[in-house]
């Protein structure tokens, strides 16, 4: 079971991806059905070949419009988290994608302006609570949509999984 953890403002290096990045781009459908081990070396290289070997854990992902389109395959979000990144600030995000990344506790602020909020290497400072999205290299901010309590909640539970074992299947609303 994932620990608890506080959702806290966050800072790290940025990777930066375009528009309408589509899940088989995250994960290629080669390796789809492999373990985190095999998959992780082939995240994102076909619109970052560096990605895999570059990124840290800590690093923020940065992005336009409708990240994670295309075949909604969960995998995507887990090898994403896995792979050291703690949250995907963008423009927007494929709804399917959205939940999936929640369900498995990655953060994601949908921010306006976020695809030209850093280049790769910056320094991105990230508050889920506010809503702030502030690139440190440059000291450009944007307003972001602040995240919504009950996915505050379950990213701190460390997903939808440790959430339900914690509160029980009504969430804690007590079947309301």
């Amino acid at each position: 079971m994932a620990s608890e953890k506080k959702i806290v403002p966050m800072k790290g290096r940025a990777w930066k991806f375009g528009d309408n990045v589509p899940t088989d781009s995250i994960v290629p459908t080669a390796v789809v059905q492999g373990t985190m081990e095999v998959i992780l070396p082939h995240v994102l290289a076909d619109l970052k070949p560096e990605f895999a070997k570059g990124v840290k854990q800590g690093d923020i992902m940065v992005a336009g419009h409708h990240f994670g389109q295309s075949s909604g395959r969960g995998v995507a979000s887990k090898a994403i988290a896995a792979s050291g990144i703690v949250c995907i600030v963008a423009d927007s995000f494929a709804r399917t994608f959205l939940r999936n990344s929640y369900e498995v506790g990655l953060p994601l602020l949908e921010c306006p302006g976020a695809s030209e909020l850093a280049k790769d290497g910056d320094i991105v400072y990230l508050d889920l609570v506010k809503g702030v999205a502030r690139n440190e290299t440059t000291g450009v901010e944007l307003k972001a949509r602040p995240v919504a309590p009950f996915l505050l909640t379950m990213l701190e539970a460390g997903g939808i999984i440790p959430l339900v074992k914690k509160t029980g299947p009504d969430l804690g609303t007590g079947g309301a």
